[in-house]
């Protein structure tokens, strides 16, 4: 049966490709995004191709979900709500914090709160969470047993020890992070991302609304923002590499994320949509599969042929974490899901897009700059 289908935030990297797959299943599709420049450009009409990828399939609304006159408007006979819209960047979050809790957790309230009082037709919500919940995630003790370890410490990473350990204990051996790990999140950011899990888990059931969350891991491809230097190290380190400059990798480059390629991110979130077993569950969505910043930087100077300076220069920032990988056997076991693209095929894609771009601006050094004065970059 055809949903009506309302997405926050939709005009964005991972929405506009969601709106594509929905209207292309049959499904209706509107979007209530800001367009901050940020991502879109100071004349989105023009400048975001985002923006134009969906102007024609979807009913656009452009306004925020800090307003309520905005989110009712948008709501206007939707049945399933796709919540995307969210201040993002672990950096940003850390001095930037009134905006991210304003919009994250202010937002996802204001949508829950008109729900609560308000007729609707509302039947699902999915909420965009983040794998930032879990801070450092899961790891192994020498003696096999499952542990949750705290934050690495400013001082050990200065002194060079970069390695994630439970207090004055060895060095642990990452496992992959279930859903049903401790959540502990490092950033301002992760805990935003906790906070709106949290109330739409808990608050839409009691108000007879199924509720879905999505952890998303690193999420890339084509469409990905390259204006914007808080969106993750591809789009900077492609910039940089086009642009032929030198690359700072931080820490000591075997810190590792768990990349996944932003076809297999619809996928997933389509079937939150639309799949009756997704209701009530909490998944990961991820590739599985560990991947450290130097295999990045290697992987798109293949993909581009081109090689700049590469440096590992311990540089870090406060609030990152050290590794990242999911365990994606709930989503697999309940929507029979499993990411399809192998990272370096989804990074030669990623590069054959990134070349059709025009070479933007780069903002990197000024974000790292801003981090820098305020000694959250060290």
């Amino acid at each position: 049966m055809p949903e009506n289908v309302l997405i926050t935030g939709g005009a964005g990297f991972i929405g506009s490709s969601l709106t594509r797959r929905l209207v292309d299943a049959g499904h209706r599709v509107t979007i209530l995004d800001s367009l901050v420049a940020q991502v879109h450009g100071d004349e989105p009409s023009e400048t975001s191709p985002l923006l134009k990828s969906v102007s024609g399939i979807a009913d656009v609304h452009v306004g925020t979900v800090t307003s309520t006159d905005d989110l009712r408007a948008a709501l206007v006979d939707a049945t399933v709500v796709v919540h995307l819209a969210a201040e993002t960047g672990t950096g940003q979050s850390m001095y930037e914090i009134d905006r991210y809790v304003e919009t994250n957790v202010g937002g996802t309230g204001k949508l829950l709160d008109l729900l609560a009082n308000e007729p609707h037709t509302v039947r699902r919500i999915v909420i965009a969470s983040s794998r930032s919940v879990y801070g450092e995630g899961a790891y192994l003790t020498a003696d096999g047993t499952t542990v949750f370890p705290p934050h690495r410490s400013s001082a050990a990473m200065e002194a060079g020890d970069f390695d994630v350990h439970m207090t004055g204990g060895d060095a642990l051996t990452l496992i992959p992070t279930p859903e049903t790990a401790l959540l502990h999140p490092s950033s301002v950011y992760g805990i935003t991302k906790q906070s709106q899990e949290a109330l739409i888990m808990t608050a839409a059931p009691s108000i007879g609304v199924e509720s879905v969350a999505l952890r998303y891991q690193n999420v890339y491809g084509p469409g990905q923002s390259l204006k914007n230097p808080y969106t993750g190290i591809l789009s900077i380190f492609s910039t940089l590499i086009r642009q032929g400059k030198s690359i700072n990798i931080f820490e000591d480059g075997l810190e590792s994320r768990d990349f996944v390629y932003i076809d297999d991110v619809v996928e997933a979130t389509f079937r939150a949509c639309v799949d009756p077993r997704a209701a009530g569950h909490t998944f990961n969505v991820g590739s599985g599969v560990k991947t450290t910043v130097r295999d990045v930087v290697d992987a798109l100077f293949r993909a581009f042929g081109i090689e700049v300076p590469v440096t590992i220069s311990g540089n870090f920032r406060l609030g990152d974490i050290r590794h990242n990988v999911a365990d994606t056997s709930r989503i697999q076991e309940t929507l029979g899901f499993t990411a399809a693209v192998p990272f370096d095929a989804g990074i030669r894609r990623f590069a054959e897009w990134v070349l059709t771009q025009p070479l933007e601006t780069d903002g990197y050094e000024r974000s790292l700059a801003e981090m820098a004065e305020r000694k959250l970059l060290k």
